[in-house]
Order: structure tokens, then C-alpha cells, then sequence
């Protein structure tokens, strides 16, 4: 491993010069890759240079054992920095583990009421206010893409995009069934309820990576429903897109403008069509997939949210926290720290694993 840091350090330094030549800074695309690739590998070689001074330090002191008044001082040095290179060496190992390819995007969010009726619409309104809380926490922009609303409130379905700094890296674990328990504010008995909604993380897929025939498209207009002003009732604004060769059928009509509907569903389908292929991919890793944080099976129950205990569970690593309250203003962070964690301890248990077999 430690061969391999010494090779990225010197790519590290590789990109940082080529950053000085005025014919690469003049161009904005490739000046801005090489930028990137810089910030991806930066804390990586600091880590790994921190680790190699603290081995000069501890060689030039061994240096010193043989002096007598100088022993006492090499030995108390030494001893200081042992672990501070293990430390070190620990978090190289996580930096050094194989990444997601998708961290880096942005994403398109889909939460639909699931079981419960309107208790999961209200549900599914408060998953999307956590979830916006959350990125307004981190700087990042949410743009309601399409949205339908339940009958007292919240939404029977909403879809949004997320845009930031590796927004898919913090919210890919959230895909799956959350469950939800608490007194609906109808219920006049003061039961205790169960429903539930359904999210989807869906990484926003770029031009490249999706080749959609426009063959394979259908594409209806219709008017568009629900609030919006008089236009709704007179221009066939809103966009149908059919995908023919998956059956997918996205619909957009927040916009009055037929083009920008069209815009904004051409965006979920590729995602849509995006994660689709990873998704068979992944199937086709599945034993590696096992090693992962939970299956990524969307109808799998991931968290629990119950209300009266002000408890949040997360099936999948046995997570409880009693901080519910926090958690739905937007909070997010000991859940998906701890998710990553366990990833990533899964990661080191199947690469140090195959290091010994």
C-alpha cells in the first residue's frame, strides 16, 4: 500500500505543476479536471507525508539512543510517535479504499407514500423537509422537479434534485422503505400508527453516460393539474415522457413551459435509466454487494422513526439514536457518519481479506 501512496504523492505533485502552465490554465475544462484530481488526492499524500516525517524523526532519534544524555529525550520521542503513525496509518487505509464512482454527483431525490394512506403522505412531506434541512446545512441547492400533494398535506410523490459538493457520496444510503410510528394528528384515540414511505437515491447521470435513442421515446403532452394560475387550464404545457424499451414513464409539469418540462423530465429519466444499469451491475457483484451496507433492495424496511420514544433506528447496522427530534430538522449527520463507518470497516474487513488469501 505504502508503495502505491508514494506513487499518488508523486501524481500529486505531477498535477500541481502542470497547473503553472499558462497553456493549461487558459483552458477552463481541463483546468478545472486537473483541479479536481488535485482536491480528491490532497488529504491522501498530507496524510502520507505526515506519517513519513514522523519516520525521519523516529530514525534520527534512534540515532541518539546510544547517547547518554541524549537517550532519554530520543527514547521519550520515539515512544510519542509510534502511535501517531498508527493513527495515521489507519486513516490511510480508509483513504486508500476503492471509492464509489458516483460520490462526486449530484442526485435526484424521489420519496413516495407508501402504506398508510394519508399518514404517509404527511410522512413522506416530512422525510422531504429533513432531507432539505439537511442540504441547506451543507450549501447545497434543492429544485423541486415534479410534486404531488396528499389530500391533507404532504406528498403522495415528489421528486427533487440536489445539487452540492458529493451529494451523493452523503445521501446513497438513503435509498430503501422508512418506517414511520406515531399519533396521526386525525387519530382521536391517540393510538400509536405505523406507515411508511419509499426513497430513492438516484445519482443525476450526464449526457455521456446515457445514450437514449430518441426512437425509444414517446413523448404526449397534456394539460397540466393543481395549482399554478389560469395557464393550467388552457396550454397543454405539461410533458409525458415513455421510455418504450424499459416501460419507464416520467411526467413533468411544474413548469409553463412545455421545454423546460421536457428539460426536466429528459433529467429523471436519465437517472432513472443511470441507476437501472448500475443496479444490474451490482447484481452482477453481488457477492462483493453482500460486503456493502445493506442490499440495496428499495423494498427493504432501512430505518425506523418512532415518535413517542423519540427513537430513530437503522435496521441495517443496528443503529439507535434518541435524538428523533434532531434528526428531522435536518440533523442527518450521526446517522450517515455511523453508515459510512460501517461501510467502510466492511471495505477493510473484504480488502485485508483478500491480502491474506
Amino acid at each position: 500500500m505504502f508503495e502505491r501512496l508514494a506513487e499518488v504523492a508523486a501524481r500529486y505533485d505531477e498535477l500541481n505543476s502542470q497547473l503553472a502552465d499558462p497553456e493549461i490554465v487558459s483552458d477552463h475544462h481541463r483546468y478545472s479536471a486537473i483541479h479536481k484530481e488535485i482536491v480528491s488526492l490532497r488529504e491522501t499524500v498530507e496524510t502520507w507525508r505526515e506519517r513519513e516525517d514522523l519516520l525521519t524523526q523516529i530514525q534520527e532519534a534512534e540515532t541518539l539512543l546510544n547517547d547518554p544524555e541524549m537517550r532519554d529525550l530520543a527514547r521519550e520521542e520515539i515512544e510519542s510517535a509510534k502511535p501517531q503513525i498508527e493513527s495515521l496509518e489507519e486513516r490511510l487505509k480508509i483513504l486508500m479504499l476503492p471509492t464509489d464512482p458516483r460520490d462526486d454527483k449530484n442526485i435526484i431525490l424521489e420519496i413516495r407514500a407508501g402504506t398508510g394512506g394519508d399518514e404517509s403522505a404527511l410522512f413522506a412531506g416530512d422525510l422531504f423537509e429533513m432531507y432539505t434541512r439537511y442540504a441547506s446545512n451543507r450549501n447545497w441547492k434543492v429544485e423541486i422537479l415534479s410534486a404531488s400533494e396528499g389530500t391533507v398535506g404532504g406528498f403522495k410523490e415528489i421528486v427533487a434534485m440536489v445539487r452540492g459538493d458529493r451529494v451523493y457520496s452523503q445521501l446513497k444510503w438513503e435509498s430503501g422503505t422508512h418506517r414511520v410510528q406515531r399519533v396521526p394528528a386525525t387519530e382521536t384515540q391517540g393510538r400509536v400508527h405505523t406507515s411508511a414511505a419509499t426513497v430513492a437515491i438516484l445519482a443525476e447521470a450526464d449526457d455521456v453516460e446515457v445514450n437514449i435513442d430518441p426512437n425509444d421515446l414517446r413523448i404526449d403532452t397534456f394539460r397540466a393539474s393543481g395549482a399554478g394560475g389560469q395557464h393550467v387550464n388552457t396550454t397543454d404545457s405539461a410533458i409525458r415522457i415513455t421510455h418504450i424499451p424499459t416501460g419507464l414513464v416520467i411526467s413533468s409539469q411544474d413548469e409553463r413551459s412545455q421545454h423546460k418540462n421536457r428539460d426536466k423530465a429528459m433529467k429523471v429519466l436519465r437517472a432513472r435509466l443511470y441507476d437501472l444499469e448500475q443496479s444490474r451491475l451490482e447484481a452482477e457483484r453481488a457477492d462483493a454487494r453482500r460486503e456493502q451496507v445493506g442490499s440495496g433492495d428499495r423494498s427493504e424496511r432501512i430505518r425506523t422513526y418512532n415518535f413517542p420514544q423519540n427513537r430513530l433506528t437503522d435496521h441495517r447496522i443496528n443503529l439507535t439514536l434518541y435524538n428523533l427530534d434532531d434528526v428531522m430538522h435536518g440533523e442527518l449527520e450521526g446517522v450517515i457518519d455511523a453508515l459510512t463507518t460501517s461501510h467502510q470497516a466492511l471495505l477493510l474487513q473484504q480488502v485485508e481479506g483478500a491480502a491474506t488469501a
